[in-house]
Formats: structure tokens, sequence, C-alpha cells
């Protein structure tokens, strides 16, 4: 009969979480490198290199791998000889435990977790409550995995009830592309076949947890249907063209994981989970013996690449920059900028919306006028820095909008990550704006370029409250020029053809 203490659990918890915010997976640091090493598009190479930079960077100084540190999934598997040394519940132990780890001093971690989803979307302030998956098993130890699961990734989940003799190749096929790049590639497919709906999906998200090995089954070959389709998909993923941040390139996905359930006669329910570029997990078994030891990655495991400059990379001054000088701006060209931008996503838009509609103005001392926005909600600072991890989120979730930004505000750029759907496309267009893309995944690199930072307005907000950043050498891709053409849309329609 082993016992198991309260401390003991909610340290390895608060441990488990503070280690994956900055250690990714030695098996996804290989198997990027490896992809790194084999890209031939230089926009995808360049997004690479940043995301792998920034992946040593956080290892070294115990900093988020993304400003999303995720929602926390924590699946338990807990033996019928176990007993514990608690009065809390097994949700209440989980909960403590992901309180401690993003509440950490030394190393804070973004509270993004809201209360009443669908009314007042308050912050819970600790990224409480997790979400978690319990199982009672044979044995007299309890096997933990934590993930951090990210907005970005999350959003792009997907589910169908196919018929029996629908072809789940060609659901797949069909709608890896309708994605876009908000999950950040390359990343890795979760699919979860059988069951029913909810199994599906625990499924999908299961089996991302699972080590990469598609490079070992390649070699091998496959001994059972399961694998067949994991073989193919990967392929046919990967030969859309997508690539690194949808940039257009031979890598989308570094692996495909599907796990199964018997299912009814009538039905084949088929779920699918993206895992980002800041892909998080790690699992450890408890025994009664202490809190679980996690062993860090060796520097030795990241390659040695550095991110380096191009030459033909154009400078900008955000102080000074006009609309008749953006307008010179093409798809898939590298600026790095400097001087003073603006931040703002999803509750800041819908505040200044309802300012608008209300025919009120902006609050005093906040003007866009001319001016950039970054779609960021950064992690709060420690130690001597200006700002925590700030990378850049979806940007397709402003897009209703963008309209009115630009019509409203004489705003004339915007960046965020991944793609703009039509709508944004349009407003941009129209208005003669400018869409620039960071690299999703590298938020510690990006945060070393803001020099300062401040709130302006909606300090209610939290991490969705606007600041104004002062950057130097902020790297950055014109994902759509003035002229309404998109880098998301050219970048992997050439590389289909290439592949």
């Amino acid at each position: 009969m082993t016992l198991i203490r309260e401390q003991d659990f909610i340290q390895s918890i608060a441990d488990a979480f503070q280690f994956i915010s900055y250690y990714h997976p030695a098996d996804y640091i290989k198997a990027l490198a490896e992809a790194y090493q084999r890209e031939e598009s230089p926009a995808a190479k360049d997004a690479m290199a940043q995301i792998l930079v920034n992946s040593r960077m956080c290892a070294e100084g115990h900093r988020p791998i993304c400003q999303d540190t995720g929602i926390a999934v924590v699946f338990l598997k807990v033996g019928m000889n176990v007993r514990w040394e608690t009065h809390k519940s097994l949700a209440d132990l989980v909960n403590e435990g992901v309180r401690r780890a993003y509440t950490y001093p030394d190393n804070v971690l973004r509270a993004s977790i809201l209360a009443d989803p669908a009314g007042t979307r308050k912050n819970t302030k600790d990224n409480t409550p997790a979400v978690i998956h319990t199982e009672i098993v044979p044995g007299d130890t309890v096997e933990v995995q934590v993930a951090a699961k990210g907005g970005g990734s999350e959003n792009k989940s997907k589910f169908v009830m196919l018929n029996p003799s629908d072809s789940l190749i060609d659901w797949v096929i069909q709608t890896v592309p309708q994605m876009g790049a908000g999950w950040c590639p390359p990343g890795i497919l979760g699919i979860g076949i059988g069951g029913t709906a909810e199994k599906a999906m625990l499924l999908a998200k299961e089996a991302l947890m699972q080590p990469i090995d598609i490079h070992l089954l390649k070699q091998r070959g496959p001994t059972n249907r399961l694998e067949e389709l994991r073989l193919e998909l990967y392929h046919k993923v990967n030969a859309l063209g997508i690539g690194a941040q949808g940039l257009g390139g031979l890598t989308t996905v570094l692996d495909v994981k599907i796990l199964d359930y018997p299912t009814h006669a009538a039905s084949l329910p088929v779920a699918m989970i993206p895992n980002c570029a800041a892909t998080r997990h790690t699992h450890f078994i408890l025994d009664g013996s202490g809190p679980a030891q996690l062993t860090p990655p060796s520097l030795a495991d990241w390659p040695t690449i550095t991110w380096e400059i191009s030459p033909q990379t154009r400078r900008v001054n955000l102080d000074t920059v006009t609309q008749s000088e953006i307008a010179q701006w093409h798809p898939g060209e590298r600026l790095l900028l400097s001087g003073k931008l603006l931040t703002g996503r999803d509750a800041a838009h819908k505040r200044i919306a309802d300012l608008f509609a209300q025919g009120q103005s902006l609050p005093s001392g906040l003007d866009f006028k001319n001016r950039f926005i970054y779609y960021v909600g950064p992690v709060d600072p420690v130690r001597d820095e200006v700002v925590g991890p700030a990378g850049p989120t979806t940007a397709t979730r402003m897009d209703k909008f963008t309209d009115m930004m630009l019509e409203k505000t004489g705003m004339i750029g915007m960046i965020g990550k991944s793609e703009r759907g039509p709508q944004g496309i349009e407003a941009i267009k129209k208005h003669q704006a400018v869409y620039l893309m960071a690299v999703g995944g590298a938020a510690y690199l990006v945060s070393k370029a803001i020099r300062s930072a401040r709130v302006v307005a909606f300090a209610d907000l939290g991490m969705e409250a606007i600041h104004e950043f002062e950057v130097q050498d902020m790297p950055v891709t014109v994902a759509v020029d003035a002229k309404g053409e998109s880098v998301h849309k050219t970048g992997p329609a050439e590389w289909r053809i290439k592949i």
C-alpha cells in the first residue's frame, strides 16, 4: 500500500508545470533540428532558426518558451492500492500545484484562464482550474502526464462524425489547410478515432503526449493499420507545403500520433488536435518516496544554430514610418522594427469597439494615428526584465475589428502571427495598410528586442491591457502588403508545386 503525501503531490505538479514552461521535450528539439537541416524554403528555415534559438535561450534562462503559457491539462492514472495523506480532493491538489507553478516569483507564468466564459470572462489570476482526466488502474503508483496547451493550437481542434465508409485520410488532408497557421507549425497532429464524440477528442489529446518517433517508423516500416495511417498522413500533410509558420516549406508536421477505441457500427468519430511549436508536456510517476525528480535535458541536445539578420533585411523606424513607405513593402520581405508601437488583442479591441459604438472617444493618451499595433499578451516581467516573453497571438481573431481600427483610429499596420482571413485582408487592401508576422514560438527571443514597456490603457484587463513597447530591431516578415497580397497564400502554393 503506497502512501502519497499531499505536499509531495502538489510540489510535483508545480515543478512539472515550471519545468515544461522552459524545457522543450528533447525529442521535439531533435526532430525540429533535423527538419531545419532539410528545409529548403528560406522563410521557413529562418522561422525554425528563431524557434530553436528561442528554445535554447529559455532552457538557459528558465523563462517561458511562449507568452501563452497554456491551459493546464493533467492526465492521472491512480493505482487502486494508493492511499492519500490529505483531506483535499484530487482536483484541489492538482489546482494547488498549478497555482504555485503559475505564480512562482522567479518565473511567473501568464494567467490566461477566464471564469464565466460565456459571460464576464474574468481572469482567475492563477491559471486554475486545470483540465483533469483521471483513471483508476491496478497498481500502487500514481502516473502523471501534464501538458500546457496554448490557445492558438487548441483553437484549431477539429471533430467530425464520418460515415463508416468515408475516408479518414481525405478528411484530414482537406481539414489541415483550413486550420491555417494559427497553430504555429511545425508541430504534431494528435488524432483520435472511435468511441464517442468526447472519447475521440480525449484520444486525440492523449496522443499528443507520446514521444516523436516517426523517424523510427519510417526506418522499420508499419506493422499495423494505425502505423500505416500515421506514415501516410505524415507524408501527405507535409506535401501540402504549408511549412513553418504557414510560410511555405517542406515540413508542416514533425509527427502524426493516433490512438483509437472501439466504436458503434454506425459511427466513425474522428478528432484532430494539433500541438504547436511550443510543445510542452512531461511525465512522471509517484511511488510514495517523495516528490517527482524531473531530469533537465542537456544543453548539448540543442543544435548549434544561430539566428542571423539577412543583409537584405529592411530597417524600419516606427516613429517616422509613413503610408507611402509601407506601400513599397512586398510579401515575404523581412524587416527589423525600431521605435514605439502599441499592443492590443481580443479584449482591448472589443472595448474599443464598444466605445465607438457608444459615441465615445479613446482614453486620454491612446493615439493609434500612423502607428502599428502588436497583437500580444505578454508574460509579466521578473528579475531585471522590461517585459516577459512577448510573442504574437493569432491575428485572425482580430479580423472582425480590422476595418474599424484602420478607419477610425488612423492606424496603418498590424503585427501578429499566422495568416489573415478574407475579412482582414479586404480591410488591409481597402485602407492600404500592412500586416506583419512575427514568429509564434519565439516569445523570449522577441522580448529581447523590447527596450521599454508601459501600460497606456485598460489596465484592468491584465495581460490584455494596451501597452506601449519601444523596440529595437524586432524581426518580422511582411505577411500581407498594402495591395492585399498574402504570403500565407503564395508561399504554400509555391511549395505545394515544388514538393
